[in-house]
């Protein structure tokens, strides 16, 4: 099989944005959740700090070509831009709108439309809604496919067997998924492509029980599978720790801890269908987001993530016969969960990659 094709989520909200200064204030972009983090438990090392304190502008196409280059030197196959698009309104938009308009970034791409709705809450439900979601009918399915349409066409947007690649977070939020994406196939053949390859993107907590025309499946890890009755008594924790908190004015966090080694096996050893395409991830914390709610995994060393990772692309080729790897994420910083070098790892992650697609595509 051919050699592995590495390829992050990438998240664009690093950049100011006229809703954002809205909703959370003049000049909010990621960093200022980053900026302002601090620990809930020893073993969290907050606030995390990009190396040389590069807290960069994604407006900026000097930044985009920044990272073209680190991701290249690393073997990073390419990245996959979160894509947000509301019925017509776009946010968030300028990396790749700045990486269209810059044929010289050699930068592979694709989109993963996260059509979930903007909430306060961080979680994409729907409470306190900032941004709703509406998937609208065909004239708006045409003007969304016909927005891409020049992303389709780029020489570095990433195809298979000649489809653009695109991946929908959430599917089973979208009604008339399946019209839609027959639409999209028959809008796609117009112009020349002989189809698109859809991927559905695998969630345990909202799966899709509809059969709908998907080339393929990724995972999007970490799952945090759990059997009922283990989320049953978290639940419980949960809520009474949140019942003390607000009786003391305390920030005790609500979740336990939990050991990147563990939160690795149950990756490895829940196996997917084949035809899907396994993810990674480095760790997480989002308490920069949501404080003492925050979900708490270890961050791996540089050995365990590089075990962890030969494993999954063991898994990708002889399992689900596929040579993709995505891996959650290249800039997910106020998640816990990047490959761009901090001041505590420095590159020992985009290192690991590089040293198992030595070892395993030499």
């Amino acid at each position: 099989m051919a050699n592995t094709k590495v390829i992050p989520f990438y998240l664009p909200q690093f950049h100011t944005i006229p809703e954002n200064d809205k909703w959370w204030g003049k000049g909010f972009t990621e960093w200022t959740n980053v900026r302002k983090a601090k620990p809930y438990r020893k073993e969290q090392s907050q606030p995390r700090v990009p190396l040389n304190e590069n807290y960069y502008d994604l407006s900026k196409v000097e930044t985009l070509r920044w990272q073209a280059e680190l991701a290249a030197k690393y073997g990073i196959y390419g990245f996959c831009f979160y894509h947000y698009w509301f019925n017509g309104k776009l946010l968030l938009e300028k990396p790749s709108q700045n990486l269209l308009a810059n044929k010289d970034i050699s930068l592979r791409f694709c989109f993963s439309w996260a059509n979930e709705p903007w909430a306060r809450t961080w979680d994409g439900k729907n409470r306190e809604v900032l941004m709703p979601q509406d998937y609208g009918n065909y004239e708006d399915w045409k003007k969304h496919f016909e927005y891409l349409l020049p992303f389709f066409k780029d020489d570095r947007y990433i195809k298979v067997d000649g489809k653009p690649m695109f991946l929908i977070y959430k599917s089973a939020s979208i009604d008339r998924c399946e019209d839609m994406m027959i639409s999209w196939n028959n809008f796609a053949n117009n112009h020349g492509f002989p189809g698109i390859h859809f991927v559905e993107t695998l969630k345990r907590w909202l799966p899709e029980t509809r059969v709908l025309p998907f080339d393929a499946k990724v995972e999007f890890e970490p799952t945090g599978a759990k059997d009922v009755s283990s989320l049953y008594l978290q639940r419980m924790r949960r809520y009474s720790i949140r019942l003390i908190n607000k009786l003391f004015r305390s920030s005790f966090p609500e979740h336990p801890k939990v050991m990147f080694a563990d939160e690795a096996a149950k990756s490895l050893q829940n196996l997917s269908p084949v035809g899907t395409y396994p993810g990674a991830f480095i760790g997480w914390d989002n308490s920069p987001r949501i404080k003492e709610k925050g979900v708490f995994i270890s961050r791996p060393t540089k050995d365990q993530f590089k075990d962890y990772i030969r494993e999954k692309i063991r898994i990708g080729k002889e399992v689900y016969k596929t040579n993709f790897l995505f891996i959650n994420a290249w800039n997910e910083w106020a998640e816990g969960t990047y490959l761009e070098p901090d001041t505590e790892m420095g590159y020992a992650y985009l290192e690991a990659i590089q040293e198992v697609l030595s070892e395993l595509d030499a």
